[in-house]
């Protein structure tokens, strides 16, 4: 059972009211910081020119009303006579749409006929099933579905979606970060899975994200275990000086225990509806998208005091955004447990009416904290965020322990190298993305930096020997920071001109693998050759090609 769960439920009423008063304090500080300006922008330009796709019942009245404002194309998916249109009509049985706002590009095929395309600025889909399946559409693709209501406000809207138009840039890539591949071996796929927008494709070993279909939730940067991908709307120092601003003015004004709620644009209606309601101590804080959202932020939060972290999501955010914040408020909560303190302290709501929200707050969580707030500031790159964060908690931990063990899958972790596998190649330290996996240039040596280790795999994925697996964990103190060797093995000299080369171990693994192949079979010496000399061994003339010599009578 938590005591302190129970004691704040059967609450203080004069603390209580405190505690609604330093919440104003908290939400006035947070919205004086200015407001944060997108640094780049994506730009779209739309002449208006519309498709409309559905059965005659559904589409012909709605290709009519658009007609009279854009120039419309309409493809029926039944067979009707329509009469005289102002416009192009086409019978189609397949019908196929991708694009975004301004770039459409549509393609359909009658029963024996060629098949026919168009480009369209604007599309408008009243067909039975979405031709754009995404739960996050492009801009200018409407698909309303049955709804009177929705159909209206769609046509409304496209009816002013002619001229120009921008949206920020949400995103940064550092490619030489990202994990996503090596050598053709996959690694990362966090971000290319948790993208309800279909923005994020391969591209060789690195990602590839189309700006005109990203949607702007984030998530992208909250998976990423590298810190390759960022959410730049707002930036997290942005996120974090309002964090910091707000939890100072609350405690200032004789706040307890706040609690910060998360919330984006689908959370602000509950919220307003239960505004009187709430628990003084829960602090909502509004952003552009919860996604957005990760371990560094809520691990930073309750470094600066907050004793718990809520996240308010709705039935409008894409069901892999819950789960992919789920999985880092269990990692989280995992490494919380195993400094000793008392939780819970996140909560992740999903909730559809201001009378469930008004329940589940009331069970906000009361987490422990440490005894001193940080002062550091959030950094651009999450992994440095996260290294002040950690080393916050652990200072001021109850438990100080070498390491907590994580679940499989958390981007935190070592390595374990079988030496006697391993013939220390250095496959894992070309495919290593962080730096965590290093050789050394003066001896055979393999050393590995655990504040580096994302968990991609790409080592043990590239591993010829399979001597690698994978430690799922979070160290703490120096020891996380500490180069470490694995492995190393004694420097094999060439038995021609003496230069080290390898490692012995790697030169008997060679020779037990290779002897009987062709091109060593009967010169194994070879094998024990650097590259140089084993060339200059190979170019000279064997006896069995000499021309014997005769001597003249």
């Amino acid at each position: 059972m938590n005591i302190r769960l129970m004691e704040g439920q059967a609450g203080d009423p004069l603390q209580e009211r405190r505690n609604a008063l330093a919440k104003t304090a908290a939400i006035l500080a947070a919205d004086a910081i200015a407001p944060f300006e997108a640094a780049s922008t994506v730009s779209y330009r739309s002449s208006g020119r519309t498709l409309v796709v559905g059965s005659a019942a559904q589409a012909l009245a709605w290709a009519d009303h658009l007609a009279t404002s854009l120039p419309v194309t309409l493809v029926l998916l039944d067979e009707f006579e329509v009469g005289e249109r102002p416009y192009p009509v086409f019978a189609a049985r397949a019908v196929a749409v991708a694009g975004w706002l301004g770039a459409f590009e549509a393609r359909w095929q009658a029963p024996g006929q060629a098949p026919q395309q168009g480009k369209f600025d604007l599309v408008l889909d009243l067909a039975p099933s979405p031709l754009i399946s995404t739960h996050q559409h492009p801009h200018g693709y409407y698909a309303p579905g049955l709804d009177e209501g929705a159909r209206r406000a769609a046509a409304a809207e496209m009816m002013e979606m002619t001229g120009d138009f921008e949206k920020p840039k949400y995103f940064a890539y550092k490619e030489r970060l990202c994990a996503h591949s090596r050598n053709g071996l996959t690694g990362c796929n966090a971000c290319i899975d948790v993208c309800s927008a279909k923005a994020i494709t391969g591209d060789g070993d690195r990602i590839k994200v189309n700006p005109y279909l990203c949607a702007g939730c984030g998530a992208c940067g909250t998976v990423c275990p590298t810190g390759a991908m960022s959410y730049n709307y707002p930036s997290p120092a942005h996120t974090g000086s309002r964090i910091k601003a707000a939890l100072r003015a609350y405690f200032e004004a004789g706040g307890e225990d706040p609690v910060l709620l998360f919330h984006g644009e689908g959370g602000a209606p509950l919220l307003a509806a239960q505004a009187d309601e709430l628990p003084g101590r829960v602090i909502p804080l509004a952003l552009h998208h919860t996604a957005s959202t990760g371990i560094d932020l809520w691990l930073t939060s309750l470094c600066y005091g907050a004793a718990g972290v809520t996240v308010l999501m709705t039935e409008l955010e894409a069901p892999q955004y819950a789960a992919a914040l789920d999985t880092q408020m269990r990692v989280a909560q995992t490494v919380l447990d195993g400094l000793e303190y008392a939780g819970p302290h996140f909560q992740l709501l999903r909730v559809s009416t201001p009378q469930e929200l008004a329940l589940a707050l009331q069970h906000a969580p009361r987490g422990e904290t440490p005894a001193q707030p940080a002062t550091f500031n959030l950094a651009q790159d999450k992994r440095n965020t996260l290294d002040y964060a950690l080393d916050h908690l652990f200072r001021h931990a109850r438990r100080q322990p070498q390491s907590v063990p994580l679940p499989a899958g958390a981007p935190f972790g070592a390595i374990a190298v079988n030496k006697q596998s391993c013939s220390l190649c250095m496959a894992c330290v070309g495919a290593c993305p962080s730096s965590a996996v290093m050789d050394t240039p003066n001896a055979p040596q393999l050393r590995f930096v655990e504040q580096n280790c994302v968990q991609c795999g790409l080592c043990a994925n590239t591993c010829p020997e399979n001597a690698i697996t994978l430690v799922p964990r979070m160290a703490f103190g120096e020891t996380r920071k500490q180069t470490v060797v694995l492995n190393e093995s004694q420097p094999f000299h060439c038995i021609r001109c003496s230069k080290p080369f390898g490692t012995l171990h790697m030169i008997e693994t060679m020779l037990s693998k290779l002897s009987q192949h062709g091109a060593f079979a009967g010169n194994l010496d070879r094998l024990k050759m650097c590259g140089d000399c084993r060339v200059i061994d190979m170019m000279q003339p064997q006896d069995e090609f000499a021309v014997p010599l005769r001597r003249r009578p």
